[in-house]
């Protein structure tokens, strides 16, 4: 039998750390991330328990490349969902997009995404890993569309402020509701409470604040965006 080529080598691999990553978001949905251990993670994805070691330094690195992975995916589903947006209000609609589907996920994942915001607040921070890197371009071509003056600043901004939302829906003892957060963050980006996918019919707390407007009424928050 020839040996395998590098390219099927390298596809072997991929998948194998694939489904250390999806197991990953199973387990630590279904149980929590103290309660899981990597030789669950391993019985799971069908591996070996060695090849977490190879991929990943520790089960805190896993986790958070599996989140940003699902975080990744989850974006890049609610940018590609038909019919895409078009007109003058397709930059407010992607942006729209994009701060639902995040927010779905403290709502959908509490368990997960507890964890994975915990994570984030240890040491290590953010781990410089493909997903991670994905996930900002991603991000950064949401706040272009958008028509941001400086994408590699604003998406940073937008990023931060999603993980303030989620920290704000998931907080034990005093949760934010996700329509308020969700009205708050379309105000501070001039967006039309109808876009994305609202969860109720009317913006929580009724008209926005001050010098900002929803698309087509208006003029754009000052100061967020280039003229289009």
């Amino acid at each position: 039998m020839s040996p395998r080529s590098a390219s099927v080598n390298e596809e072997m691999r991929r998948r194998s750390r694939q489904r250390l990553l999806e197991a990953t978001i199973e387990l630590v949905s279904e149980r929590g991330f103290e309660a899981t251990t990597l030789g669950d993670i391993a019985d799971r994805a069908g591996s070996a328990r060695g090849l977490i070691s190879y991929y990943f330094p520790g089960k805190r690195q896993l986790l958070q490349s599996a989140v940003h992975r699902l975080m990744h995916l989850t974006l890049e589903a609610a940018l590609e969902r038909e019919p895409l947006p078009t007109g003058p209000e397709a930059g407010d609609a992607y942006m729209a997009r994009a701060i639902d589907a995040i927010m779905g996920l403290a709502r959908d994942r509490p368990v997960l995404m507890r964890a994975h915001m915990a994570g984030l607040l240890q040491q290590e921070g953010f781990i410089q890993c493909v997903e991670q890197q994905r996930l900002a371009a991603l991000l950064r071509e949401t706040v272009a569309r958008y028509g941001s003056a400086d994408p590699d600043a604003d998406y940073r901004l937008l990023r931060a402020l999603l993980m303030g939302v989620v920290v704000a829906q998931l907080l034990p003892g005093a949760p934010m509701p996700q329509s308020r957060l969700r009205a708050e963050l379309f105000d501070r980006y001039g967006l039309a409470w109808r876009l994305g996918v609202p969860p109720g019919d009317e913006p929580p707390g009724g008209t926005p604040r001050a010098g900002v407007t929803a698309p087509g009424t208006g003029s754009p928050v000052a100061g967020q965006r280039r003229e289009k």
